[in-house]
């Protein structure tokens, strides 16, 4: 019997050294782009590195469970020192898009833009608009000059129309798009 557990340890020692003894890299992940965008046109050359799903119910603190379009279960971990970008908040069964890196650690999430929460009506002095699932933006205001019909995300960016934006506040009640041209607040309404 000791023959038989030292013979199936030795078995065992020689395949973890014959396999190398380094992990296995990381699958790559799929950042099409998905129902929630439009489609990226020929002219953008630029790859959009966000990853869309669902957060599910392993998020905590200080870790993200993403439920990707593809099913997959992808665990992304938030640093303090890196302060997370994280607008909308985060409640299992929203719809997220996610900006991230892999390090030594794991998967890191840099951004999170919760979609459920940037879906609805948003109102300022000058825009009033509703930005709808499937990419599609409708305005409440028949006299707008140049007004927003499409969106989507690009690496982060808030893409409207042809006017792309960082979300730097995105809460309940409120929205805080930039650009070059300046800081625009839009509220819920």
């Amino acid at each position: 019997m000791k023959k038989l557990v030292y013979l199936a340890c030795l078995t065992c020692i020689v395949s973890f050294f014959a396999t190398g003894c380094r992990p296995t890299p990381p699958t790559p992940v799929d950042v099409s782009v998905d129902s929630d965008s439009v489609a990226v046109t020929p002219e953008e050359t630029e790859a959009d590195s966000t990853i869309y799903g669902v957060c599910g119910e392993g998020t905590a603190m200080h870790t993200i469970e993403l439920i990707t379009d593809a099913g997959d279960s992808l665990f992304f971990g938030m640093r303090i020192e890196e302060d997370a970008d994280i607008q909308g908040g985060m409640m299992v069964g929203d719809r997220l898009a996610i900006i991230g890196h892999d390090s030594d650690q794991g998967l890191v999430a840099t951004q999170v833009i919760n979609l459920t929460t940037l879906l609805g009506k948003w109102t300022s002095l000058d825009k009033n608009f509703e930005i709808l699932e499937g990419g599609i933006v409708q305005s409440s205001v028949q006299a707008e000059s140049n007004p927003w019909t499409s969106w989507k995300l690009l690496n982060g960016r808030l893409v409207l129309n042809a006017d792309t934006f960082k979300v730097t506040c995105l809460g309940a009640d409120s929205l805080y798009l930039e650009n070059e041209k300046g800081i625009f607040v839009y509220k819920r309404q």
